[in-house]
């Protein structure tokens, strides 16, 4: 059984799921906007929302307009906090190199995802336990499509494993 929460809401055009079992409801834009190719828009959707304590809100592409047009959110995910009571506006960017794009008003331009979400306590320690990644960052799994990672773990193959470049390019494939 999925749980469902309380959003208290001011909008014309209230978000919709488009489906059973989605977890994103569609956000929809109230102005018209020309997206040229490499631009980028703040564009409103005319919704207001109070998410209850423990909730935040988080704005997501949506995957149809990435896929055919290159359109997507240039913060994703933006973040609603539970204390925010204003306008959720989209900034959306037109990854397109030749063609721009149009919105019209009504257009699903993202999806609102909202989920519970618990406070960290920060506890300052001398040292923190340790883990199998450790300190690798990014690229650090060493990952490679088709590669095997052996059982002894990330660390270890990332020191292991073949190269796609020398050690003086800096560079993986």
């Amino acid at each position: 059984m999925t749980e469902t929460v309380d959003v208290p809401i001011i909008a014309s055009d209230v978000p919709v799921y488009a489906h059973p079992g989605d977890a994103g409801a569609d956000l929809v834009a109230a102005e018209a906007v020309r997206l040229e190719p490499g631009a980028r828009a703040l564009v409103g959707t005319g919704v207001r929302i109070a998410l209850p304590d423990g909730y935040v809100g988080f704005v997501v592409p949506r995957s149809g307009l990435a896929a055919k047009h290159g359109i997507t959110i240039v913060n994703s995910p933006g973040t609603i906090d539970a204390g925010y009571r204003g306008e959720i506006k989209v900034i959306l960017l037109n990854t397109d190199r030749d063609q721009p794009h149009e919105i019209a008003v009504g257009d699903r331009i993202a999806q609102l995802i909202v989920m519970p979400v618990p406070r960290a306590a920060f506890l300052p320690v001398e040292v923190l336990p340790d883990s199998t990644r450790g300190e690798g960052g990014f690229g650090s799994t060493g990952y490679r499509a088709g590669a095997a990672q052996p059982a002894t773990g990330a660390a270890e193959y990332a020191r292991t494993a073949p190269r796609d470049h020398d050690e003086t390019d800096g560079v993986l494939a």
